[in-house]
């Protein structure tokens, strides 16, 4: 009995050993995995109905589309197609298709596939135009099939391998726009099959596939062994961990819990660069962090003495010294300085209280008055933390008599209250999608994009004088004329002031010495993972 007993114990041992082994060797089996922490949750992983970087960080490696920004900068050259030429007045468009492509689900890409996805888009009438609002597409070509200002007439497939796009107008960013993201092609008998599943069970034609989604926990996508760039991806597997906290997840990194992470706090930064095992990555800064004025709503933000005072009262510096640590420069105009278009000419705001008293008195408002600001509560690459930022704004608008209550939601619900118009002012950003002043300008300040519920331009700013430079700057595809169009915008902008343009941000992404060949210093900081290695 007592041998028995004794073999029972030892038999029990030795399973208990096993079982650690065979975890440990699972763990091998997985072979190559990156775990890439973050400051949020992804929206969704249909690329087409979101505008959020978490969620675009991801589809962008699930996902391929037509042309794709070369690896240095935003110039455009080839992906799902090989060629392209476009007619004299450049309103037809004509691809050639990569042969020999297939889907995540086993079917093959074609032109077929490319029209069936833009008249999804496009087309509000479109059976599997569902899951949601497809808000990039009205951004990017102004509106929906039927609106007016539409660009894209057709996309038709003119063979198998060749597509085509009919424009009603040319379009100067046209080219720049089809690269994003928000623009590739999902696999048509996925969509067929639950159009609105598609956000929750992605199937592209890029490098990795889906494997799984745990909300507010992790997104695992597996190497896709069958991916048209022969050699690639090198890894097995990617997770992408949802960390809020910007301290936790640096204190992951340094444990080697996770391989990268970005949303790092700027006073991290000296700390990377100190350690050994670590490496620093400053993105170009493509981006701008603002305060919105919310013009729709019946508050003294309305009136535009109103406005240019609150400017006059926002000390940028501060904000960068205490939040930024110095890794940001004051934005004077709604896009950087590294953007083709931008007005040197233009001055900024100075930090001068007895200027915005003097304007608020004008206005009628001496005595001050109450303002409620939405602070985001997730660090953001244009904004590692709102609520800083956001004391640092209410303690200086204080001195000019008005009280500011700061309110703080969860990304999504962030997205969906400023998206729909109920905030009175909000703090807010925008990383550039393409390297054209259109995609700051038109999309975040045109009154084409106020649309609810996903408006791009959330101060709900309408003015007719910018719409019709922003128009003719659009549909021009001379670069120079287009410059000085954008140039006489931002002064319009300036002068109605519907933003405080806050900063321009360095975000910085730090990752383990191992993890080689990121390319993360990109001006479009949605980072593809294909060529990523790890090399212990």
């Amino acid at each position: 009995m007592k041998n028995l007993r004794k073999s029972m114990i030892l038999g029990i041992a030795l399973v208990f050993v096993l079982s650690i082994i065979l975890a440990a060797c699972g763990n091998k089996a997985e072979g190559k995995t990156l775990i890439w922490g973050r400051g949020a949750d992804t929206k969704s992983l249909d690329p087409a109905q979101v505008t959020d970087g978490e969620s675009l960080n991801v589809t962008r490696n699930i996902y391929d589309t037509l042309v794709d920004y070369k690896d240095e900068n935003t110039e455009v050259g080839p992906a799902l197609a090989e060629s392209w030429k476009t007619s004299k007045d450049q309103k037809t468009w004509t691809f050639n298709l990569k042969k020999g492509v297939k889907f995540q689900d086993g079917t093959d890409f074609n032109a077929e596939a490319v029209a069936f996805n833009f008249e999804r888009w496009m087309d509000k009438k479109n059976p599997y135009h569902k899951g949601g609002e497809f808000p990039y597409y009205g951004y990017m070509f102004g509106g929906y099939k039927g609106d007016k200002g539409h660009v894209i007439k057709s996309v038709k497939a003119v063979n198998k391998n060749t597509v085509q796009f009919k424009l009603n107008e040319p379009q100067g960013p046209f080219l720049a726009n089809i690269a994003m993201p928000a623009f590739a092609i999902a696999s048509p008998k996925a969509i067929k099959a639950d159009p609105e599943g598609l956000g929750k069970k992605p199937v592209g034609t890029g490098p990795f596939k889906f494997e799984s989604w745990k909300k507010n926990d992790t997104i695992s996508l597996l190497k896709n062994k069958d991916y048209w760039k022969k050699g690639y991806p090198k890894l097995d597997k990617v997770i992408f961990k949802s960390m809020p906290d910007n301290s936790a997840r640096f204190t992951a990194l340094k444990s080697g819990e996770i391989d990268v992470m970005d949303g790092l706090n700027p006073d991290d930064a000296k700390t990377v660069e100190k350690n050994n095992e670590l490496k620093l990555a400053e993105q170009q800064g493509m981006n701008v962090g603002y305060l919105s004025f919310n013009m729709s709503k019946n508050t003294p933000v309305k009136d535009k003495k109103v406005r240019q005072a609150l400017n006059y009262a926002v000390d940028k510096k501060s904000i960068i010294k205490s939040v930024y640590s110095g890794l940001a420069t004051p934005s004077i105009n709604p896009m950087p300085d590294s953007i083709w278009g931008f007005n040197k000419q233009i001055k900024d705001y100075p930090y001068d209280l007895k200027k915005a008293k003097k304007l608020l008195k004008e206005a009628g408002y001496g005595k001050g008055f109450k303002l409620e600001l939405y602070a985001p509560s997730d660090p953001r690459p244009y904004m590692p933390d709102g609520r800083k930022v956001a004391e640092v704004i209410q303690s200086d608008w204080k001195k000019i008599g008005v009280d500011v209550k700061i309110v703080s939601f969860d990304w999504q619900t962030y997205l969906d209250k400023t998206g729909k118009g109920q905030h009175e002012a909000a703090l807010f950003g925008w990383s550039g999608d393409n390297g054209d002043p259109d995609n700051f300008l038109y999309v975040l300040l045109d009154k084409d994009n106020t649309r609810t519920p996903n408006a791009g331009n959330i101060s709900f700013y309408k003015s007719e004088p910018l719409h019709k430079l922003l128009m003719k700057a659009q549909r021009s595809t001379d670069k120079n004329e287009r410059t000085k169009l954008y140039e006489k915008a931002q002064k319009i902008i300036k002068d109605d002031a519907p933003w405080v343009p806050l900063v321009h941000s360095t975000p910085g992404i730090a990752y383990q010495t191992y993890v080689g060949n990121g390319n993360f210093t990109h001006p479009i900081n949605y980072s593809k993972l294909a060529q990523v290695d790890i090399k212990k």
